[in-house]
């Protein structure tokens, strides 16, 4: 990357709610349908007919500014965004242009300028050469889409990488399912994402021309086109040429970037007050119902699992997850003596690498209970089995569900805490590995490695770590 120029990005991220019904009609709000099932006057434009709004849809839209910590404005408007395509009946989208119903928040280090409420359009399906109209391609509009209440959560320029752009799309996305005003779910639709990209001479502060990246649906696709068209544009603007405002699309496949149009300007949609709709006037009642409503959101859950000494990836892990904070939770509540590092580690490491090997079974299916889990935990903590030991048993508890002090059991992985035991087997795997002890002696103590696999081997993994370790150092004089 060219250290001359820095990269700005602002983003546009949809958010498709979770209501029953439509933005402004009683249609079934659905995902995967049979094709146009779900359509009525309203939704279809068809002469004489009026909108009426989705409550509901209004309250999720406050928890939203709310949560991204915006100010609620007392009063908003619609708006008709006039451009014609087959998806949008109307010829226009009804849109909130000139007062969004939330402005001036922010999210982690990024500024949010606004949020406003919309309807989506229908979705259009282009097929290939020789579809229904012979000798041409087609284009198909199922318009169970069209209509589908949306927020447009829109970003000031603040972001400066792909990889920042991902990290913070992940924890808007956590942030609004932690809400439960939509399911965020991308591979769907309900949440997708416009990057708005320009570079410009590292620490100016005018902006360069930018291109907008649409039609990606996932963070990782999303990181790789904008760092694809940032180093498209450097090479650009570094070889003294000038950058083409327009729209494109990153083919995750070949990681080639495509025009799809030369942007339009927003003057160009011709943006009018909507005449059949009266403005949006929340109560109080509404507002207050919209921020006590905030479950505890995932930027303030990492920073508190980071005040109890929890490390900073697995803060972010368990905060983006609702249901892992919940074990991890569960695990605290059940021992409260165990130590949070300690018990983060274990959830987000040992156990969630065993469920990924029980063909990734999903957290809700798990057989192992917070309660076991802190069990277990405080077996190892105490030196009643080993780390090692503790693994083994987490293995059958994931299999089977069986209770740790079973498992322990059953498999005689009790710690071995004769000393003399334990010291005994330390002198007998030096002497049958005279050449790693003498590399020890030597000065080369990594070599102490082999002694103590050959003393847990010996002991099927029931000794401490460190109690071979001091013993053996012992007995090798260093």
């Amino acid at each position: 990357m060219n250290a001359e120029y820095e990269a700005v990005i602002g983003l546009e991220i949809h958010v498709q709610l979770s209501t029953k019904t439509k933005m402004f009609c009683g249609c079934e709000l659905s995902f995967g349908d049979d094709p146009n099932v779900h359509t009525c006057p309203v939704c279809l434009a068809l002469p004489g007919v009026l909108p009426v709004p989705n409550e509901q849809a209004v309250r999720y839209a406050l928890q939203i500014g709310a949560a991204l910590g915006c100010e609620l404005s007392p009063v908003s408007t619609f708006d008709r965004k006039n451009y014609f395509y087959p998806d949008n009946p109307k010829a226009y989208q009804i849109t909130q242009a000139a007062n969004p119903f939330a402005v001036n928040g922010q999210l982690g280090e990024v500024r949010i300028h606004h949020a406003h409420l919309e309807e989506d359009a229908a979705k259009t399906i282009h097929t290939g050469g020789g579809g229904r109209i012979s000798g041409s391609d087609a284009s198909l509009v199922d318009f169970n889409r069209g209509g589908t209440p949306l927020v447009e959560i829109v970003t000031e320029p603040d972001l400066r990488s792909g990889a920042q752009v991902r990290e913070w799309g992940q924890l808007l996305r956590a942030t609004i399912k932690q809400l439960g005003v939509s399911d965020v779910n991308m591979e769907e639709g309900s949440l997708r994402c416009d990057a708005n990209i320009s570079v410009r001479p590292a620490g100016s502060e005018t902006l360069g021309t930018k291109t907008e990246l649409k039609n990606m649906n996932s963070f990782r696709f999303i990181e790789r086109g904008i760092e694809a068209e940032i180093a498209r544009q450097m090479e650009i603007v570094s070889a003294g040429g000038q950058v083409v405002q327009e729209t494109l699309h990153f083919d995750p496949g070949t990681g080639e970037l495509h025009s799809l149009r030369s942007k339009e300007e927003a003057h160009d949609y011709r943006y009018l007050p909507e005449p059949d709709l009266v403005p949006v006037v929340p109560t109080q009642a509404m507002f207050d119902a919209a921020k006590n409503s905030l479950p505890e959101l995932p930027a303030a859950r990492a920073a508190r699992y980071k005040e109890l000494g929890v490390s900073e990836q697995a803060a972010l892990l368990l905060s983006f997850e609702t249901d892992w904070a919940g074990y991890f939770e569960g695990v605290m509540a059940a021992d409260a003596s165990i130590d949070p590092r300690v018990a983060a580690n274990w959830v987000t490491g040992e156990f969630a690498a065993e469920l990924r090997k029980q063909d990734d079974q999903p957290l809700t299916e798990a057989k192992v209970t917070p309660a076991g889990l802190a069990t277990l935990i405080s077996l190892v903590a105490d030196r009643k089995i080993s780390h090692g030991a503790g693994k083994t048993v987490l293995e059958e508890m994931v299999a089977s569900g069986a209770e740790p002090v079973t498992v322990v059991a059953e498999k005689g992985l009790e710690q071995i805490s004769d000393s003399g035991e334990l010291e005994k087997i330390v002198i007998q795997a030096i002497e049958d590995n005279p050449k790693p002890a003498e590399q020890i002696r030597a000065g080369n103590e990594k070599a102490i490695g082999a002694l103590v696999g050959a003393v847990m081997k010996a002991t099927q993994g029931r000794a401490d770590g460190g109690e071979v370790n001091r013993l053996l150092r012992q007995h090798l004089g260093i």
